[in-house]
């Protein structure tokens, strides 16, 4: 008797661990997302986009 509450007690801390896990998931989830959502919107309003006119110099001799 005393092992099966053992493996209830187990069992219950398990469940716990995965619930807390998966909390973390979705939670690392949804900050990837708003990050993500964040750069393709231009959320940075400091940063400008950046000049790639490399035609602008010419070679030295």
């Amino acid at each position: 008797m005393f092992s099966h509450e053992l493996q209830q007690a187990r069992r219950a801390d398990l469940l716990r661990e995965a619930d807390a896990q998966r909390l973390v998931n979705v939670a690392r989830a949804a900050r990837k997302a708003r990050r993500s959502l964040g750069r393709r919107s231009g959320g940075h309003a400091s940063e400008g986009q950046v000049n790639t006119d490399h035609g602008r110099f010419v070679r030295a001799a």
